[in-house]
């Protein structure tokens, strides 16, 4: 998508669009990013109820949350590539068409088929509606300073609707119960419909090719990774049972590999993707991601089956957890511009790390309010400032005709990341489960605090140097 795309259809003899129209406009698609992220995390604390009312085990309980997140990351390229060929915001009524109403579906299931499959078509939704709407903000914000400003609002309702997603199914479980988690998105999709024509206008499409079998294959080989970290925890690590999807990862993702170098309009461009500012941002995505979800879904389960906490208590202990996560975004957004991405990645990591070594060492006795809440503050902190560092460094050098694909693939991350997170905390915690808190849940927040550091360290090597500048190309013509 060029940027005139959306200046010129909404004022097709004046540039720049005025200020409020343009913020109005990132208030309208954060919402709508708000609900996706808020959908990743809002189950945590109804999975209880939910294994109840639909008799679900824990793998069971594992895939309410991680079906959605594997749809939605495993079809997020695809998304993006629908995004710079039909239109972005296209494709972002057609992503919230389907996300509003999949959400309706899945408050009504009344078995766990259903509900998976609606959980599944959330996802598909999601994915054609992320990556449009995040190609729609960084096409209308071309000026640095405002896009710096733009994505750092960006990321913050990213990691805080992961937070607030915990407290408000905690709210809703609690109250009028577990269906409402999925039923509050349907007023506030049908909103974001409703005043969507009003401030972004569509563009003619333009006819491309798309990578089917690219998208089925990494989709498919997404799917196996996760199953087989997902049947770990009941089968251990060598069993078939776990070993055989593993491998079926590994072959079809070698599948997806060999069909990008020879179809003709390939999900991945290599020349988009493969600049290291986009690899830098796309691994701190996955690992951010990855230890946030998997935080709170260890931290939900840890607080309802330990530690007597009702839903609604969980969620109002993860209240500070949102708040310390949109203040790590925004004092991150500041200071990129002066000390630049590598200093700020590197030093989020590790305030991440500090953070979780904290309930990496709990044991029965430890303080929720006292410990645990001000650790996963410190930790929510470091992750959010690391996201807007991430999509900040990832996306000042992507021209504008492409941002549908590198959004795309930054959501990619971010969703598989997400999914990779839960499977493996769930599979820590329940290979060590007989061990009590110290030595399941105790020891899956040690792994996560080993990852950010080594995340840490890999950011001061990975992460370029410097203030990251919108290349020449972002103001396409």
């Amino acid at each position: 998508m060029t940027h005139s795309t959306l200046g010129a259809s909404l004022t097709p003899h004046r540039e720049p669009r005025s200020d409020s129209r343009r913020w109005a406009a990132l208030t309208l698609l954060c919402l709508a990013q708000f609900m996706l992220i808020l959908d990743v995390t809002v189950v945590n604390v109804a999975l209880p109820d939910i294994g109840a009312d639909l008799h679900l085990g824990r793998s069971a309980l594992t895939w309410v949350v991680t079906s959605y997140t594997l749809a939605f990351g495993g079809l997020m390229l695809f998304g993006g590539r629908l995004a710079d060929a039909l239109g972005a915001r296209r494709t972002f009524v057609a992503g919230l068409a389907l996300f509003t109403g999949a959400s309706l579906a899945a408050g009504l299931a009344g078995g766990p088929g259903t509900l998976l499959t609606a959980r599944v078509a959330q996802g598909v939704g999601a994915a054609l509606l992320s990556p449009a709407a995040l190609s729609l903000v960084t096409s209308t914000f071309e000026e640095e300073a405002e896009r710096r400003r733009a994505l750092g609002v960006w990321a913050g309702i990213g990691g805080a609707g992961s937070a607030v997603g915990v407290l408000l199914g905690g709210l809703l479980t609690s109250g009028p119960g577990w269906n409402w988690i999925f039923y509050v998105n349907v007023p506030v999709g049908l909103l974001v419909l409703a005043l969507l024509p009003s401030l972004v206008a569509a563009r003619r499409p333009r006819p491309a090719r798309l990578d089917l079998p690219g998208a089925v294959l990494v989709t498919g080989g997404t799917a196996a990774l996760i199953k087989g970290l997902v049947t770990a925890g009941d089968q251990g690590w060598t069993a078939p049972e776990t070993l055989g999807p593993l491998g079926l990862a590994v072959a079809l993702y070698a599948a997806f590999a060999v069909t990008e170098r020879t179809v003709s309009a390939p999900l991945i461009d290599v020349r988009v993707l493969s600049r290291r500012p986009v690899v830098a941002g796309a691994f701190l995505i996955l690992v951010a991601t990855g230890l946030l979800i998997g935080m709170f879904f260890l931290s939900s389960v840890h607080l309802q089956r330990d530690r007597g906490y009702s839903a609604l208590a969980t969620g109002l202990a993860f209240l500070p957890v949102a708040v310390a996560t949109a203040a790590g975004a925004h004092i991150a957004g500041r200071l990129l511009g002066t000390l630049g991405a590598r200093p700020v990645a590197a030093a989020a990591m590790a305030v991440t790390a500090a953070g979780l070594v904290v309930p990496a060492r709990m044991n029965a006795g430890t303080g929720v309010w006292s410990t645990l809440v001000p650790a996963l503050c410190v930790a929510a902190f470091g992750v959010g400032a690391v996201f807007v560092t991430a999509f900040t460094t990832a996306l000042a050098l992507v021209p504008a005709d492409v941002s549908g694909l590198a959004s795309g693939a930054l959501n990619t991350f971010h969703e598989v990341g997400g999914s990779i997170g839960v499977a493996v905390v769930s599979t820590v915690a329940a290979s060590g489960v007989e061990r009590g808190v110290a030595g399941s849940f105790a020891h899956a927040y040690a792994v996560c605090a080993g990852t950010a550091a080594a995340a840490a360290l890999i950011a001061l090597v990975l992460v370029p140097r410097g203030r990251p500048r919108p290349a020449g190309g972002m103001h396409g013509h």
